[in-house]
């Protein structure tokens, strides 16, 4: 009996310590726990916006410099976009926009971000680069921008615009993207016919008003001038600007006041597509040729007349580069200066023929 009443005794005591084994283990573990949560809680409450994750410094290099330009027409606003002061003198401040912000305006009018107004003075502005020159009292200057290079851009590069999107009540709107696209190549409508530029695409939100605006890199510095925007409505997030390379070619033209002049061939040219206009002008194309320009007349005594071309030659090529159609033979023949020498490949009957033609104005 005793025998048997030690074995439960024995039984008891080593329930007892298991459970008491367990008891500690599982306060253990809670204790763990604990100590994990609360590690994980303070981790949270360490984290803060570290330099690379805001554009605070880039904005505020760039932000004061950026103006609302008002373009009046007898007294009524015609026109609203943005701008950016680039350069200060003595007397005055200097802005960038584009050409179609101030084209036929009577008066301009100038607002920085403190709401301050000012005149404004166009004293060069072209058509087909879409820039403008302006010129205020320096007094009425913030901030000057500084002017960076968009050829040390790269797909991917986190960009963003200041502007004034739908005029002044929303001016120093900032928003961001990243680069799209380089050396894009989109066609603009112009009063006289359509035109290339060569732009960077950019996702940043570029909206009416915006034009004009400086499209900026990390580093605060303006790369690019924003300047127009695919707007059908199935398209979202293509916006476009002018490279800050191409800009800088006019500049010192534009602030003198000078016209842009740019080379010419003296031809008159229809798309090798328009088989109406061809059957009007009464030109027969071969139809193995898909793309180029086709010559309706040539100018006497012009470039094209020197080098032999007539009525029916379809230009193939300029310097080696493809024509599409008339508006890209454009492009290809404003990237060359007057008084530049080009090769040009034409087909006549079915022949392709080379010509090198000397460029005049």
């Amino acid at each position: 009996m005793k025998k048997y009443l030690g074995y439960i005794i024995t039984v008891i005591i080593s329930i007892a310590i298991g459970v008491g084994t367990t008891v500690l283990v599982l306060d253990n573990r809670s204790d763990e726990q604990a100590k994990k949560v609360e590690t994980i809680e303070k981790t949270v409450q360490e984290v803060s916006i570290m330099e690379q994750d805001t554009l605070e410094t880039a904005i505020k290099k760039v932000y004061d410099s950026v103006v609302v330009i008002e373009g009046y027409e007898r007294n009524y606003l015609a026109s609203s976009g943005s701008g950016f002061v680039y350069k200060t003198d003595d007397k005055y401040g200097y802005i960038l926009t584009n050409n179609h912000v101030v084209e036929d305006c009577s008066s301009i009018m100038v607002v920085n971000t403190e709401g301050v107004e000012t005149e404004g003075t166009v004293l060069g502005r072209d058509v087909y680069s879409d820039l403008a020159v302006l010129r205020i009292d320096k007094g009425a200057v913030l901030s000057v921008a500084t002017l960076g290079k968009s050829a040390d851009s790269a797909i991917g590069d986190t960009v963003f615009t200041v502007g004034a999107p739908n005029g002044r009540e929303y001016i120093g709107t900032v928003t961001k993207g990243i680069i799209s696209g380089l050396n894009r190549e989109v066609t603009v409508s112009l009063s006289n016919g359509s035109y290339i530029m060569e732009v960077i695409q950019t996702d940043a939100a570029i909206n009416p008003g915006n034009s004009g605006g400086p499209l900026v890199n990390i580093n605060g510095e303006v790369i690019g001038i924003n300047s127009l925007k695919l707007v059908e409505d199935e398209i979202e997030g293509m916006g476009f600007a002018i490279p800050i390379e191409e800009v800088q070619i006019y500049l010192e033209r534009l602030e003198k006041g000078e016209t842009i002049k740019r080379p010419t061939i003296g031809l008159e040219m229809i798309d090798i597509g328009s088989s109406y206009q061809q059957a009007y002008f009464q030109i027969n194309v071969d139809q193995s040729i898909k793309q180029g320009a086709v010559v309706v007349s040539v100018v006497p005594n012009s470039p094209a007349a020197a080098g032999g071309l007539k009525k029916g030659d379809v230009i193939i090529s300029v310097n080696g580069v493809e024509v599409n159609d008339v508006t890209h033979f454009r492009y290809l023949l404003h990237r060359n200066e007057i008084g530049d020498t080009i090769k040009l490949v034409y087909n006549r009957n079915g022949e392709d023929k080379l010509v090198e033609i000397k460029l005049t104005q």
